[in-house]
């Protein structure tokens, strides 16, 4: 049997303002708090265990150097990807440029906390009911 990815943990400044932004981009809840500050999100339905890994917002002082080691890929489920751009971009995202071309197929973007994120080209089919 094989491991499966159930959470992901980001290291952050600010753990409030990155659970409420990602909540909005991956319409995920929030599942519960650590006593570190820290703030889990999941899915609304399936929560930690569930088909998608949950995220963990840890709260940490140590600024960021260099580029991240990984990174989020999103794609959109309920529109194409010119109006989901829109939505990031209103929901506190930013275009980043990493040395892109003009000839990828998808939109290097970050959070409010500069964490680089992907927003791919390709339409996935959602996997249970939308967050309210």
């Amino acid at each position: 049997m094989a491991c499966r990815i159930s959470e992901l943990v980001l290291d952050c400044a600010d753990p409030e303002r990155l659970a409420e932004f990602w909540s909005k981009v991956l319409g995920y809840v929030e599942l519960g708090r650590e006593d570190d500050g820290g703030i889990e999100i999941g899915p609304p339905d399936a929560g930690f265990g569930g088909p998608q890994p949950t995220l963990v917002l840890s709260p940490s002082d140590d600024p960021r150097t260099g580029k991240l080691r990984l990174h989020i890929d999103v794609n959109a489920t309920d529109r194409d990807q010119p109006a989901e751009l829109e939505r990031l971009l209103a929901l506190g995202a930013r275009p980043v440029d990493i040395g892109q071309d003009g000839t990828q197929t998808w939109h290097v973007l970050a959070d409010p906390e500069g964490n680089e994120f992907c927003l791919l080209r390709r339409r996935l089919q959602p996997l249970g009911p939308p967050a309210p």
